[in-house]
């Protein structure tokens, strides 16, 4: 049985609080919402079963959770909310942008409007049950860098305000991350990483500017875990069966061909030491970045105990790295 993680890996956020450096990421528990008839969720979801694997993510030391504002057009806010309420001792980074209907489970559009901020992170406290957001990241990717100037500003009031602890912008673009650097407050950059994107524009950004490197995708969608084979295919709700532009891992509710081979190509390397190969993958991101801090979903106790398991083994020796490196060099 899996305990309470003492000599875990940690890291110092703004605040001054040593936390396990990862977080666990609950988008999925969310459930399903749409665009149209277009998946943007997981699957179906127990939520007896969120709740007990969030609060098993506490007794095991996580002290991250990141979730967002349409999430399940709401319902992940919820969940969390249920479950930890207003401790103290928990850091929970949530985002708005992509607006939804909660009871339709409809994507209604993207919104940065200084009234919809304020709104939307009014909801977010409701729903979490907080009185103050520790983290509130912006969630569109590719806003026009210039247009963002109003949105932090916004939440720079926030901050003054205290609405909010700290903000942030979830983006993959380098730019938009160097942009609002400046400002107090701005502590974090959320992006995708993990070993097929190792991102090495955005790391130098967060790593020169000491900002904190939260990491979605870390598993790459689940690839990663290793419990997908060439002809599974997810479940009819699941945002991985849907054609979207930016869903390269899977393609018709299956793994990518490049991506398979790319996998078979290290997966023996980041088994080493007697991690699974979704601790593998953590490890990989531990090593990769002392900033890193990665946010694997999780649906389940099980994937939650499998998470947490990979902090106790630290990460990947500098050689292994190496030899991933040479791996994919040619893929």
């Amino acid at each position: 049985m899996l305990t309470k993680l003492d000599n875990a890996i940690t890291m110092t956020l703004w605040n001054g609080r040593e936390i396990p450096r990862l977080g666990m990421g609950c988008w999925a528990i969310g459930g399903p919402f749409y665009a149209g008839d277009v998946p943007l969720g997981w699957g179906e979801v127990d939520d007896d079963e969120s709740i007990r694997a969030i609060e098993r993510a506490v007794d095991l030391g996580i002290r991250f959770f990141d979730t967002a504002s349409n999430y399940g057009a709401g319902h992940s806010e919820e969940v969390l909310g249920r479950a930890i309420g207003n401790r103290d001792d928990i850091v929970i980074a949530t985002k708005f942008g992509s607006s939804t209907d909660e009871k339709t489970k409809q994507a209604t559009g993207p919104r940065a409007d200084p009234v919809y901020i304020r709104q939307s992170a009014e909801t977010s406290l409701r729903r979490l049950r907080r009185d103050r957001l520790d983290l509130l990241q912006f969630h569109l990717n590719d806003f026009p860098i210039e247009a963002s100037d109003e949105v932090f500003e916004t939440l720079e009031a926030l901050k003054a305000e205290g609405k909010i602890d700290a903000f942030g912008w979830s983006t993959d673009h380098p730019d938009r991350a160097a942009r609002h650097i400046h400002r107090a407050g701005f502590v974090s950059i959320q992006h995708t990483m993990n070993v097929f994107e190792p991102v090495p524009a955005m790391i130098d950004i967060i790593e020169r500017n000491d900002l904190i490197s939260i990491n979605r995708g870390p598993l790459a969608m689940g690839l990663l875990s290793g419990k997908f084979t060439p002809d599974k295919t997810v479940g009819e709700k699941d945002v991985r069966g849907a054609s979207l532009g930016w869903m390269i891992y899977f393609k018709d509710g299956k793994i990518a061909p490049e991506f398979a081979a790319r996998l078979e190509a290290v997966r023996d390397l980041l088994v080493e030491g007697g991690r699974t190969l979704t601790q593998g993958a953590l490890a990989w991101l531990w090593a990769r970045s002392p900033r890193t801090l990665p946010i694997p979903g999780f649906r389940t106790v099980a994937q939650v105990e499998e998470n947490a398991g990979a902090l106790a083994k630290g990460p990947l020796q500098a050689d292994v790295m190496a030899k991933i490196d040479q791996a994919l060099a040619g893929l």
